[in-house]
């Protein structure tokens, strides 16, 4: 039997696209297992799933001063130690790693141990924990044609980023019914993220009396940020967070107005779903988001609104032009070569255990 080790965490982020690429590879007959850290958010995700999970010490890479830069390299140390040990024993044909910085001592210790390493880079720039583990990569894939500018020169390959099969699956009927709304106006979905977005969350709310005349709003604003006010408003719903129902949704939304990040925007791309971006801004972030939305707008799939310039009127004249123009943000989507990157990665996966 083939054997695969995964490795990624810190963020849903960094998990989720391997959560993705587990059906394929149980249907190919690999034994999988993951190493991640001791308690970050990839030990649930991946214990519901039933795979084994080996946890590890994990510390952060920063480009600051902080205390913590002191004693953390001792845990990425201790990590290393733990995950040499780990692999040894496991003997992978072959590592894939999603990023974060608990997969920096995974990487290396594969290294050590001749086991061929894949990386997937989310972001159009590789963060920091990817950039130290680039150099040891067979391949890195990655969702931004402007990334291949990034990594070394026969490493790159444009893959788009893995997505869940059961997003692809989602039925527009009952995304209608769970909102209780009805086919009479197009839908907007507004996204900010688990943690919701202020800016947008007011800027979205500001224009709900002109958006209402023409379409239904599905509001998804983080936690804590529902406003009670706005409850019984018709056409309009508000949820903080969704999971289950996430496929349905997107199914039913004819427009998707969200932030930039990498795993979200993949998403949209992947459902030819046309969509408005409003990117993290830079004080907020390494300002990759930013990156990113400039590369979706260029290829044709989104608009983008800085939220330094979001405004109430600007946001209502962008989305009514999406609306109408709706048909070349999804004939651009379509022909992009990103919209199975499951079967793309888990072929390179194949061809690199042979």
């Amino acid at each position: 039997m083939k054997k695969i080790l995964l490795t990624g965490g810190g963020t849903a982020g960094h998990v989720t696209p391997n959560i993705a690429l587990i059906p394929s590879l149980k249907e190919l007959n690999y034994e999988i297992k993951y190493i991640g850290s001791y308690d970050g958010i990839e030990k649930k995700l991946i214990e519901e799933l039933g795979i084994p999970y080996k946890g590890i010490s994990s510390g952060k890479f920063r480009r600051y001063m902080s205390l913590k830069n002191f004693s953390d390299p001792f845990r990425v140390l201790k990590g290393y130690k733990e995950a040499k040990k780990f692999i040894k024993e496991y003997k992978p044909d072959v590592l894939f790693s999603k990023g974060g910085f608990v997969s920096v001592p995974v990487v290396f210790a594969c290294k050590k141990y001749k086991v061929p390493i894949i990386i997937h880079e989310s972001d159009m720039t590789p963060g920091l924990a990817n950039k130290l583990s680039i150099r040891h990569a067979k391949t890195v894939c990655h969702n931004f044609p402007e990334t291949k500018n990034y990594l070394p020169e026969g490493k790159s390959l444009l893959t788009g980023s893995p997505i869940r099969a059961e997003l692809m699956s989602g039925d527009k009927e009952a995304g209608l019914r769970f909102c209780g709304f009805d086919n009479s106006k197009p839908v907007i979905m507004v996204t900010g993220g688990s943690l919701g977005a202020l800016a947008l969350n007011k800027a979205v709310r500001n224009a709900l009396p002109e958006l209402l005349k023409d379409f239904q709003i599905v509001h998804l604003c983080g936690k804590g940020k529902i406003d009670e006010s706005l409850k019984n408003t018709p056409s309009y719903v508000q949820f903080d967070y969704i999971k289950d129902e996430m496929k349905d949704l997107f199914a039913m939304a004819d427009i998707i107005i969200s932030r930039a990040g990498a795993n979200a925007i993949c998403e949209i791309q992947a459902l030819c779903k046309p969509n408005i971006l409003v990117p993290l801004p830079a004080s907020a972030s390494r300002g990759d988001q930013i990156l990113n939305a400039k590369s979706f707008k260029k290829q044709g799939f989104s608009e983008v609104i800085d939220e330094e310039t979001l405004t109430t009127e600007l946001l209502i004249s962008t989305v009514k032009n999406m609306y109408k123009n709706k048909d070349k943000y999804i004939n651009a989507m379509k022909s992009s070569n990103m919209t199975d990157a499951v079967s793309t990665i888990v072929n390179l996966i194949e061809e690199t255990v042979k």
